[in-house]
């Protein structure tokens, strides 16, 4: 941390915020894998029902994370391809 008084509070700012933003992203990321494993689950199992069920929601948590900062949007959109490969390799 900075010496200088006014750079000390802008210092301890930016601390807190950064914690702030970090537990947001972490509880987006978490929610965001948990869906993507239930998921994933349905699929090898091949659960068609629960499957199509859940694939709406792991869109829009894809979305969601994407819309966030917590996932690059290219990235989000690789993976939306991929579960959407994976329901369709289930027919």
């Amino acid at each position: 941390m900075a010496n200088e008084k006014k750079k000390m509070d802008s210092a301890k700012k930016r601390v807190i915020t950064s914690k702030a933003k970090n537990l947001r992203n972490r509880m987006i990321r978490s929610a965001y894998k948990t869906l993507v494993k239930k998921y994933e689950v349905a699929v090898a199992g091949g659960d068609k029902a629960t499957a199509t069920s859940l694939y709406s929601l792991v869109m829009k948590k894809t979305d969601q994370a994407a819309a966030k900062g917590v996932l690059h949007p290219n990235n989000a959109a690789r993976k939306k391809s991929r579960f959407t490969l994976m329901l369709n390799a289930m027919a």
